[in-house]
């Protein structure tokens, strides 16, 4: 094969992998914004809960959306299903199945992508507020910290006895391919509209 071949020819390969990888971003873009449109026609129709302050004691189905994570100072809004599995991460941030329901006792952990819809927390900051609307009411989360850790920290993971929210993405944000870390945000429950959990203040 001579030199204009090999050229010729490696020339069609970038470009089938240009091609290829440009696909495959649409796709996860498209997909990530069907999937939000499903969970948010999901989240409206849903009934509000009639016994109150029972976040944490029903656990939802997998892909069931559970909540409308907004950051004002952001102005973002997203909806978060139940799951952390690839299917359910490709329709919002999921729910980590085991730890608790947002505006729960305990540690609630929410996953996403850095490429889609956890973007948004590159610009986050503490002292950021995050409110999670479920059925059961409406929960303040005030950032307490962000961090940058291995994928093998399981810190964010643990169970706490206060009310805490651990959001978590891959880092660095504009990674090409399987990022290496991960960005925590760490954030306290402040308030609850219902009043169930902790006046607020």
């Amino acid at each position: 094969m001579g030199t204009s071949r090999i050229k010729r020819f490696l020339s069609y390969v970038l470009i089938g992998g240009g091609v290829f990888l440009l696909f495959q971003g649409a796709r996860d873009f498209l997909e990530s914004r069907w999937g939000q449109s499903a969970a948010e026609r999901q989240f409206e129709s849903a009934e509000p809960s009639t016994d109150g302050a029972t976040a944490g004691l029903d656990r939802p189905r997998d892909g069931e959306t559970v909540a409308k994570l907004m950051i004002p100072r952001l102005a973002a809004q997203l909806y978060v299903v139940e799951g952390d599995d690839t299917r359910e991460l490709r329709r919002g941030p999921g729910h980590m199945p085991g730890t608790v329901m947002p505006g729960g006792k305990g540690n609630c952990v929410i996953a996403g992508h850095r490429d889609t819809h956890f973007r948004v927390l590159k610009d986050i900051r503490r002292g950021d507020d995050i409110v999670l609307e479920t059925r059961d009411g409406e929960f303040l989360y005030r950032v307490k910290s962000t961090k940058i850790v291995s994928p093998k920290d399981t810190d964010p993971l643990r169970r706490t006895a206060g009310p805490v929210l651990n959001l978590i993405t891959c880092y660095p944000f504009y990674y090409v391919g399987n990022a290496p870390k991960r960005f925590i945000v760490e954030a306290e429950l402040a308030g609850s509209l219902d009043a169930s959990l902790i006046p607020r203040t």
